[in-house]
Protein backbone atom coordinates (compact mmCIF):
# COMPACT_ATOMS: atom_id res chain seq x y z
CA UNK A 1 0.00 0.00 0.00
CA UNK A 2 1.27 3.48 -1.25
CA UNK A 3 2.06 5.53 2.01
CA UNK A 4 -0.19 8.63 2.89
CA UNK A 5 0.11 12.22 4.49
CA UNK A 6 -1.69 15.15 4.96
CA UNK A 7 -1.38 18.37 4.19
CA UNK A 8 -2.90 21.29 5.82
CA UNK A 9 -3.13 23.18 2.67
CA UNK A 10 -4.21 23.79 -0.86
CA UNK A 11 -2.26 20.99 -3.32
CA UNK A 12 -1.42 21.20 -7.16
CA UNK A 13 0.44 19.89 -9.43
CA UNK A 14 3.91 20.85 -9.12
CA UNK A 15 6.85 21.07 -6.44
CA UNK A 16 5.93 21.17 -2.83
CA UNK A 17 7.84 21.09 0.38
CA UNK A 18 6.42 19.06 2.85
CA UNK A 19 7.35 20.77 6.80
CA UNK A 20 6.24 19.99 10.38
CA UNK A 21 5.09 16.20 11.72
CA UNK A 22 4.22 14.75 8.48
CA UNK A 23 7.44 15.99 6.98
CA UNK A 24 9.10 13.77 10.13
CA UNK A 25 6.74 11.10 9.62
CA UNK A 26 7.70 10.49 5.81
CA UNK A 27 11.30 11.07 6.22
CA UNK A 28 12.17 9.44 10.07
CA UNK A 29 9.82 7.00 10.85
CA UNK A 30 8.03 5.82 7.81
CA UNK A 31 11.78 6.03 5.72
CA UNK A 32 10.94 6.93 3.15
CA UNK A 33 13.63 7.51 0.19
CA UNK A 34 14.16 9.39 -2.59
CA UNK A 35 12.51 8.04 -5.86
CA UNK A 36 9.87 7.06 -3.82
CA UNK A 37 5.57 7.43 -4.55
CA UNK A 38 3.58 8.45 -2.02
CA UNK A 39 -0.08 9.86 -1.72
CA UNK A 40 -1.27 13.54 -0.35
CA UNK A 41 -4.71 14.66 0.70
CA UNK A 42 -6.10 17.84 2.19
CA UNK A 43 -9.70 16.28 2.98
CA UNK A 44 -10.88 18.44 -0.66
CA UNK A 45 -11.69 14.87 -1.51
CA UNK A 46 -8.76 13.90 -3.96
CA UNK A 47 -5.76 11.81 -3.54
CA UNK A 48 -2.22 13.43 -4.80
CA UNK A 49 0.22 11.16 -6.23
CA UNK A 50 3.86 12.42 -5.41
CA UNK A 51 7.47 12.07 -5.81
CA UNK A 52 9.74 12.36 -3.08
CA UNK A 53 12.84 14.62 -4.74
CA UNK A 54 14.89 15.97 -1.98
CA UNK A 55 15.19 15.77 1.94
CA UNK A 56 16.95 18.33 4.02
CA UNK A 57 16.29 20.49 7.07
CA UNK A 58 13.59 22.55 6.16
CA UNK A 59 11.52 19.71 4.99
CA UNK A 60 10.83 17.12 2.41
CA UNK A 61 10.09 17.94 -1.01
CA UNK A 62 7.96 16.59 -3.13
CA UNK A 63 7.08 16.73 -7.44
CA UNK A 64 2.99 16.69 -7.10
CA UNK A 65 0.84 15.35 -9.81
CA UNK A 66 -2.75 16.02 -10.49
CA UNK A 67 -5.17 15.29 -7.97
CA UNK A 68 -7.02 11.62 -8.40
CA UNK A 69 -10.83 11.45 -8.19
CA UNK A 70 -10.71 8.73 -5.42
CA UNK A 71 -13.84 8.76 -3.32
CA UNK A 72 -13.71 6.29 0.07
CA UNK A 73 -16.73 7.72 1.57
CA UNK A 74 -19.97 6.25 2.51
CA UNK A 75 -22.86 6.46 0.33
CA UNK A 76 -24.80 7.54 3.17
CA UNK A 77 -24.15 11.11 4.62
CA UNK A 78 -24.01 10.30 8.54
CA UNK A 79 -23.95 12.68 11.44
CA UNK A 80 -23.59 11.36 14.99
CA UNK A 81 -24.33 13.19 17.98
CA UNK A 82 -23.06 12.18 21.44
CA UNK A 83 -21.65 12.83 25.09
CA UNK A 84 -17.85 12.76 25.19
CA UNK A 85 -17.31 9.58 27.48
CA UNK A 86 -14.70 9.42 30.07
CA UNK A 87 -10.63 9.20 29.38
CA UNK A 88 -9.43 7.48 26.07
CA UNK A 89 -12.47 6.46 25.00
CA UNK A 90 -13.34 9.56 23.10
CA UNK A 91 -10.41 9.27 21.44
CA UNK A 92 -11.34 5.73 20.07
CA UNK A 93 -14.84 6.77 19.40
CA UNK A 94 -13.57 9.53 17.16
CA UNK A 95 -10.69 7.17 15.38
CA UNK A 96 -13.40 4.14 14.86
CA UNK A 97 -16.06 6.83 13.81
CA UNK A 98 -13.66 8.39 11.39
CA UNK A 99 -12.71 4.60 9.79
CA UNK A 100 -16.95 3.34 9.28
CA UNK A 101 -17.46 6.91 7.45
CA UNK A 102 -19.15 9.54 9.42
CA UNK A 103 -19.26 12.57 8.09
CA UNK A 104 -19.56 14.50 11.11
CA UNK A 105 -19.39 14.60 15.07
CA UNK A 106 -20.98 16.65 17.01
CA UNK A 107 -20.47 16.77 21.44
CA UNK A 108 -23.83 17.34 23.23
CA UNK A 109 -24.14 18.54 26.71
CA UNK A 110 -27.36 16.61 28.14
CA UNK A 111 -28.63 17.59 31.78
CA UNK A 112 -26.73 13.90 32.84
CA UNK A 113 -23.35 14.44 30.91
CA UNK A 114 -19.73 14.52 33.17
CA UNK A 115 -16.99 15.36 30.21
CA UNK A 116 -17.05 19.20 29.10
CA UNK A 117 -13.53 18.91 26.54
CA UNK A 118 -11.33 22.03 26.40
CA UNK A 119 -10.18 23.61 23.57
CA UNK A 120 -6.30 21.34 23.42
CA UNK A 121 -9.27 18.69 23.44
CA UNK A 122 -10.42 19.59 19.91
CA UNK A 123 -7.45 19.84 18.51
CA UNK A 124 -6.14 16.36 19.78
CA UNK A 125 -9.73 14.57 18.05
CA UNK A 126 -8.79 16.86 14.89
CA UNK A 127 -5.94 15.02 14.66
CA UNK A 128 -6.96 11.40 15.20
CA UNK A 129 -9.57 12.15 12.41
CA UNK A 130 -6.09 13.17 10.30
CA UNK A 131 -4.29 9.62 11.35
CA UNK A 132 -7.56 7.58 11.09
CA UNK A 133 -7.81 8.98 7.43
CA UNK A 134 -4.45 8.02 6.55
CA UNK A 135 -5.21 4.38 7.65
CA UNK A 136 -8.52 3.99 6.14
CA UNK A 137 -7.73 6.05 2.95
CA UNK A 138 -10.81 8.46 3.52
CA UNK A 139 -9.96 11.42 1.50
CA UNK A 140 -12.40 13.60 3.13
CA UNK A 141 -11.73 14.92 6.85
CA UNK A 142 -14.92 13.67 9.31
CA UNK A 143 -15.69 17.21 11.46
CA UNK A 144 -15.97 17.40 14.79
CA UNK A 145 -17.70 20.03 15.98
CA UNK A 146 -17.87 21.98 18.98
CA UNK A 147 -20.16 21.29 21.78
CA UNK A 148 -23.59 21.80 21.73
CA UNK A 149 -26.55 21.60 24.40
CA UNK A 150 -28.79 19.10 23.20
CA UNK A 151 -31.54 21.89 23.34
CA UNK A 152 -30.09 24.00 20.41
CA UNK A 153 -28.83 21.09 18.90
CA UNK A 154 -32.40 19.63 18.51
CA UNK A 155 -33.44 23.31 16.96
CA UNK A 156 -30.73 23.20 13.77
CA UNK A 157 -32.17 23.75 11.05
CA UNK A 158 -29.65 22.10 8.77
CA UNK A 159 -31.35 18.58 10.71
CA UNK A 160 -34.55 19.30 8.88
CA UNK A 161 -34.12 17.28 5.82
CA UNK A 162 -32.39 14.38 8.17
CA UNK A 163 -33.68 10.79 8.97
CA UNK A 164 -33.26 11.50 12.91
CA UNK A 165 -32.91 8.59 15.41
CA UNK A 166 -32.31 8.67 18.79
CA UNK A 167 -30.81 5.44 21.38
CA UNK A 168 -33.14 4.30 24.48
CA UNK A 169 -33.80 1.18 25.96
CA UNK A 170 -37.38 1.80 25.31
CA UNK A 171 -37.46 2.87 21.76
CA UNK A 172 -38.66 0.51 19.03
CA UNK A 173 -36.50 -1.72 17.02
CA UNK A 174 -34.05 -0.50 14.21
CA UNK A 175 -36.46 -0.02 11.19
CA UNK A 176 -35.35 0.07 7.72
CA UNK A 177 -34.02 3.15 6.17
CA UNK A 178 -35.58 5.37 3.35
CA UNK A 179 -33.07 6.01 0.69
CA UNK A 180 -29.58 6.52 1.15
CA UNK A 181 -29.87 9.59 -0.17
CA UNK A 182 -31.57 11.10 3.04
CA UNK A 183 -29.31 12.31 5.50
CA UNK A 184 -29.03 10.14 8.91
CA UNK A 185 -28.23 11.90 12.55
CA UNK A 186 -27.78 9.70 15.53
CA UNK A 187 -27.82 10.46 18.94
CA UNK A 188 -26.80 8.79 22.02
CA UNK A 189 -27.19 9.77 25.38
CA UNK A 190 -24.84 10.41 28.27
CA UNK A 191 -24.13 7.19 30.88
CA UNK A 192 -27.31 7.81 32.56
CA UNK A 193 -29.17 8.02 29.48
CA UNK A 194 -31.37 10.80 27.99
CA UNK A 195 -33.61 12.47 30.44
CA UNK A 196 -37.36 11.38 29.75
CA UNK A 197 -38.03 15.36 29.23
CA UNK A 198 -34.89 15.02 26.71
CA UNK A 199 -36.70 12.35 24.50
CA UNK A 200 -40.03 13.85 24.59
CA UNK A 201 -38.23 16.88 23.22
CA UNK A 202 -36.76 15.07 20.32
CA UNK A 203 -39.88 13.73 19.67
CA UNK A 204 -41.46 17.23 19.45
CA UNK A 205 -38.12 17.79 16.75
CA UNK A 206 -39.16 14.66 14.55
CA UNK A 207 -37.07 11.94 15.73
CA UNK A 208 -37.44 8.32 16.20
CA UNK A 209 -36.55 6.52 19.21
CA UNK A 210 -34.95 3.19 18.42
CA UNK A 211 -33.14 0.42 21.14
CA UNK A 212 -30.28 -1.34 20.66
CA UNK A 213 -30.87 -4.73 22.48
CA UNK A 214 -31.46 -5.49 25.67
CA UNK A 215 -28.60 -4.00 27.32
CA UNK A 216 -27.17 -1.10 28.51
CA UNK A 217 -24.14 0.31 26.05
CA UNK A 218 -21.60 2.63 26.99
CA UNK A 219 -21.53 5.64 24.82
CA UNK A 220 -19.18 4.62 22.16
CA UNK A 221 -20.47 1.41 21.79
CA UNK A 222 -24.01 2.76 21.04
CA UNK A 223 -22.79 5.07 18.53
CA UNK A 224 -20.40 2.66 17.15
CA UNK A 225 -23.33 0.16 16.58
CA UNK A 226 -25.99 2.60 15.26
CA UNK A 227 -23.22 4.23 13.02
CA UNK A 228 -22.68 0.77 11.50
CA UNK A 229 -26.66 -0.58 10.92
CA UNK A 230 -26.97 2.80 9.35
CA UNK A 231 -24.29 2.93 6.71
CA UNK A 232 -25.13 -0.88 6.13
CA UNK A 233 -27.95 0.20 4.51
CA UNK A 234 -30.26 -1.03 7.46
Amino acid sequence: MIERFYVNAQLAPGPLTLTGDEAHHLAHVRRCQVGDRVHLFNGDGLEYPAQLVHVNKRGVELDVQSGLAISREADRTLWMAAPIPKGDRAQFLIEKLTEIGAAAFIPLHTQRSIVQPRAAKLDKWHRTVIEASKQCGRNRLMTVEPMQTWESFLQRPDLQTHDKRLAHPEGVSWPGSASAAQPMTLAVGPEGGFTPAEIEQARAHGWQVVKLGASILRIETAALALAALALMGR
